[in-house]
């Protein structure tokens, strides 16, 4: 393998600008780290551009082996982005996906409201892509998706579930009212509660017809999103509690959808 011995090297330094947002957007590439991650990465076709281990590493793939450079300790412990490195990390691009396609997709979708708990969006991606949901959309203002963070929690869902990004609540609305979906949201003041609503996703068959709506840890779902839903729910609650986890009140109700109503 080729070996990297300054951290002046040109792909050094890539990597050393991609734990920054700005050039996350910019050069439209994030690092994934950990075997389990490159693993799904290549069994979901995701393009892996780079690959660079620390000295002593012997696990390189052999389609990577092309791309694989080596590091000394020193150098690759800079940019590892965990404590215990398994000394695996990889460039890839970030995927490129049109709402447009999603016009009249089957299947439903997942819309995360300025979120910011990079803990939260993972598991919410993660939980969408087990769920069956077809899409996630990403309001502005949420977290970005391709932090480190975000990346670890999602184990490998960002490589399966499609994601697009809107700007403003009339795209949002505009996007899922011609794409047939319900957009569904929760709110406190909801008259009823998710079961008593149908939430059905049928995911042998792929369909489904609404999109739930997540709102940010602390504020909620904003007012002019819940003005605009064609559904409002609540996940009824018991003592003091006013609110459950995002991530939590995600599963439940992305889940309810799975589940599907009886009788």
């Amino acid at each position: 393998m080729r070996e990297i011995t300054s951290k002046d090297n040109r792909i050094y330094k890539t990597c050393e600008q991609l734990s920054l947002k700005k050039y996350r957007d910019k050069l439209g590439r994030y690092l994934i780290e950990g075997e389990n991650l490159i693993e799904e990465a290549l069994k979901t076709g995701c393009s892996i551009e780079t690959l660079l281990v620390r000295r002593g590493y012997n696990k390189v793939p052999a389609e990577l082996e092309d791309k694989a450079f080596v590091l000394d300790e020193k150098l690759f412990d800079r940019l590892a982005q965990t404590e215990t490195s398994q000394g695996v990390l990889a460039i890839v691009a970030k995927p490129e996906t049109d709402a447009g396609d999603f016009a009249s997709a089957s299947g439903n979708f997942v819309v995360l409201d300025r979120l910011q708990d990079p803990g939260n969006i993972g598991t919410i991606l993660r939980t969408a892509d087990a769920a069956g949901y077809r899409l996630a959309v990403v309001m502005k203002g949420t977290a970005d998706i391709f932090s480190p963070k975000v990346v670890r929690a999602a184990t490998g869902s960002l490589f399966r579930m499609p994601v697009v990004f809107m700007d403003s609540n009339s795209e949002l609305v505009e996007f899922t009212r011609a794409a047939g979906k319900k957009l569904t949201a929760t709110c406190l003041d909801a008259q009823r509660c998710y079961y008593d609503e149908d939430l059905t996703h049928d995911i042998a068959l792929v369909i489904g017809n609404i999109a739930l709506v997540i709102g940010n840890e602390g504020n909620g779902i904003c007012k002019e999103i819940i003005e605009s839903s064609d559904v409002k729910i609540k996940i009824p609650m018991h003592g003091n509690i006013e609110s459950l986890n995002a991530s939590v009140a995600a599963g439940i109700l992305m889940y309810e959808a799975v589940r599907g109503k009886k009788g």
